[in-house]
């Protein structure tokens, strides 16, 4: 009985040794998509990822030789192109007799093993907070092809969310602070994309920032991301500096539940615009 007991406390640390916290300097960003144009800048997303060898070095660190991975080829998947094929992977880690199992894909049989690997370790939770990282947009220097970030994208994430790892209560937001994000406020802010600084005026959650990626000028700023919770933020009437709406001395709460024939309307532009915003 006292073995068995030793035994569980001894695999239990090693799951939490397995997910813990990835060291500084291990994160990785890359650009995801086309630069998209607004107000004259150019902004694009990046997501964060980590490489191969540094699920491998976690498990051999944790539990080095008790841990094997196979990798099976699968079938390629067909692209929107007939001509196009993706590789794909089916990944078999064992850790301690504990076998779990992923699929990555790949342009190649490189990416497709790599992306298998790293996958099925998220299984363990290698590298599993990755997840609960926010989009991260950053300006870049122009919208071509080899345009470039004007700042770094773990140096922008990091000045946004101070430290980038779970996002702390948020502040109810007025129309003035909203109006003062879009950039009519002091000279210098830069908040376009500081989207966690704004709390739905409904349910108080997260929101998307649909300012980068709307094509409806009327279509609200920021919707909730509940997708049960139907508030949402507009931008300041006729977009003028410093403007705002008529009732701007209420709060943001009160001025959307005004007008309620037009909130089905706006609702579904709000939902066709969301659709474009990767989760």
């Amino acid at each position: 009985m006292i073995a068995r007991q030793e035994s569980f406390n001894t695999r239990t640390e090693v799951w939490s040794a397995l997910s813990a916290p990835l060291p500084q300097g291990v994160i990785s960003w890359r650009q995801d998509g086309k630069p998209m144009t607004r107000d004259g800048r150019h902004f694009a997303r990046f997501v964060c990822y980590v490489e191969a060898n540094t699920v491998r070095e976690r498990l051999d660190s944790v539990v080095p030789g008790e841990w094997d991975l196979t990798l099976e080829l699968l079938p390629p998947i067909q692209g929107s192109d007939d001509t196009d094929a993706v590789c794909a992977f089916k990944a078999r880690l064992q850790v301690l007799g504990v076998i779990r199992e992923d699929v990555g894909t790949g342009k190649d049989y490189k990416q497709a093993a790599t992306d298998a690997f790293k996958r099925v370790a998220v299984r363990f939770g290698i590298a599993n907070e990755l997840y609960s990282y926010d989009m991260n947009w950053v300006e870049m220097d122009g919208d071509g092809k080899y345009a470039k970030p004007v700042e770094d994208p773990g140096q922008a994430y990091e000045r946004r969310h101070g430290g980038g790892r779970g996002i702390a209560t948020k502040p109810a937001v007025t129309t003035d602070a909203i109006s003062a994000d879009m950039g009519h406020g002091a000279q210098g802010s830069n908040t376009l994309t500081d989207v966690d600084a704004v709390s739905c005026p409904k349910c108080g959650g997260r929101m998307w920032d649909n300012r980068l990626t709307k094509r409806n000028p009327k279509a609200p700023d920021y919707k909730c991301r509940d997708r049960s919770c139907d508030g949402v933020i507009w931008p300041p009437k006729n977009g003028a500096p410093g403007s705002a709406p008529a009732d701007a001395e209420a709060p943001v709460e009160e001025v959307t539940e005004k007008k309620p024939a037009a909130r089905k309307s706006r609702a579904a532009a709000a939902t066709a615009t969301t659709d474009e915003i990767p989760f």
